[in-house]
């Protein structure tokens, strides 16, 4: 599709409503007028209004497509929620107008909705108290491991080291890595964290441990007491990465089991918008030791009931973010959870264990499944059996675009070979589930009778199969059509 520049024509423009009323060097000074064009396209507005509608209709995404993406939770965001975002009393304030001296009388509802979603988090969690600094999940993970560095700075403990077990979550060691830690790996045995071999690797340098439950084969630790009883003993602290709170919301309060730090991914688990780069929300939940270090600032209630930001925390790890910029995020998961409520938000995870479970006894028939027990919301095929016809995780995930499927996670976790894991989430229904097997089942019959078909895949996208290592050593970043 050519670039909008490329349908510029000379002369072509759009109709404004009415002239300016007046010159714009009137209100605008002279030394900020352009001297020259700004160069932009000339097009009419229809041309405008086709052109990104064009765009639009070549991206995928959740409202028009089913995506059983895995690991990252990719749910239908309700329409409600933007209503709510879009309320003007929310969208004229200016993001740092809570900062300004006085200004917090400006903006008390604001301050509101983040001290009550912060309330909500908790009671959701387990959780003594939250932020809503950071603006994804990897940044709350970072935060949280710089909440961990900062307490046992404060205890006088010299500790060097996190601990991930193998199947963790990409960015849980890179996190540990930039916060300054060593990171330690541990394998798993029959899917889950081992906790001889945990006990093989705690020492007085380890600073706490960082785990997914249910971890990222969709099985839910059921050693955990075991493992929060280990780390107890050498004062280390327990690290939650909530990208799966999907599967156990309303039902367990990671707070409750021993978790002493949470992270959670508004964009994941309570359907605000995800991925295209943001913004994202990941609030750090942290237990009662752990409150001091928390980034500044604090939404403080006073007892005449006034909200304000405290940024008098002696020993907070400090800022993460320079103000609240993810605002609209929270106050959509903040809308969601009201609507839901806590039945609703029971029904969510029973919803969604439900429905991958359902995908998982309907493939086992057809892909192999290393772990194939009860999951959680999400299970891990794999295609290593496919591998003599030379058909790979990667091809059946580009056949899948064929039939309007997003592809699901492939090659992750690690420990699975030709690994595809999906999450179908809570808000498909079975006649979608039924589909995509269906689809599934024929890519899977196109790679016994015709390999060939399926590694041609994608043939009806604006893109078709690329060779993805020149794509990458070789980027063209500008189009001359």
């Amino acid at each position: 599709m050519k670039t909008v520049f490329a349908k510029s024509a000379p002369g072509r423009q759009g109709v404004w409503p009415q002239a300016p009323a007046k010159d714009p060097s009137a209100y605008v000074p002279e030394n900020l007028l352009r001297k020259t064009c700004a160069g932009l396209p000339s097009l009419s507005e229809l041309d405008v209004v086709r052109h990104f509608s064009g765009l639009s209709r070549q991206n995928f995404g959740v409202d028009g497509n089913f995506y059983p993406l895995g690991s990252c939770t990719m749910k239908y965001n309700p329409r409600f929620m933007e209503a709510a975002a879009n309320l003007p009393g929310f969208t004229r304030l200016h993001p740092v107008l809570p900062q300004l001296k006085g200004a917090g009388r400006h903006c008390q509802g604001a301050l509101e909705v983040m001290y009550e979603m912060e309330r909500l988090l908790c009671e959701i969690c387990g959780m003594d108290a939250f932020t809503l600094h950071p603006m994804a999940g990897a940044h709350g993970e970072l935060t949280g491991a710089m909440i961990i560095a900062a307490y046992h700075k404060d205890k006088g403990n010299k500790r060097t080291k996190i601990i991930c077990p193998d199947s963790a979550h990409g960015t849980n060691p890179a996190s540990a890595a930039i916060a300054g830690f060593e990171v330690v790996s541990v394998p798993s045995k029959d899917g889950m964290v081992d906790p001889e071999a945990l006990a093989r690797v705690l020492d007085d340098q380890v600073a706490g441990m960082m785990m997914t439950c249910p971890n990222t084969l969709g099985l839910f630790e059921r050693r955990l007491p075991e493992i929060v009883a280990l780390l107890r003993q050498v004062d280390a602290l327990l690290y939650y990465d909530g990208a799966n709170l999907n599967a156990i919301l309303g039902k367990m309060r990671v707070g409750d089991v021993g978790f002493d730090v949470v992270h959670l991914n508004l964009h994941k688990t309570f359907g605000t918008p995800h991925g295209g780069g943001g913004p994202g929300a990941g609030p750090v939940g942290v237990s009662r030791r752990l409150t001091p270090y928390l980034p500044i600032s604090r939404v403080v209630r006073l007892k005449d009931g006034q909200f304000f930001l405290d940024y008098d925390r002696p020993k907070s790890i400090g800022y993460v973010a320079p103000f609240y910029g993810n605002f609209g995020v929270a106050l959509k998961a903040y809308a969601y959870i009201l609507r839901l409520g806590r039945e609703g938000l029971v029904r969510v995870s029973e919803n969604a264990v439900l429905a991958a479970n359902y995908l998982r006894k309907r493939i086992e028939k057809h892909l192999d499944i290393p772990f194939n027990r009860t999951c959680m919301h999400e299970f891990v095929a794999s295609a290593v059996n496919l591998a003599g016809r030379g058909v790979r995780a990667l091809d059946i995930a580009k056949a899948l675009l064929d039939k309007g499927c997003h592809a699901p996670t492939i090659y992750f976790p690690l420990i699975v070979r030709e690994a595809i894991m999906i999450e179908p989430t809570e808000t498909e229904n079975k006649a979608t589930l039924d589909r995509f097997v269906d689809d599934l089942v024929d890519i899977l019959s196109s790679a016994s009778a015709d390999p060939a078909a399926v590694l041609a895949a994608p043939r009806t996208l604006p893109v078709s199969r690329l060779d993805e290592t020149r794509a990458a050593r070789a980027m063209e970043l500008t189009d001359d059509s």
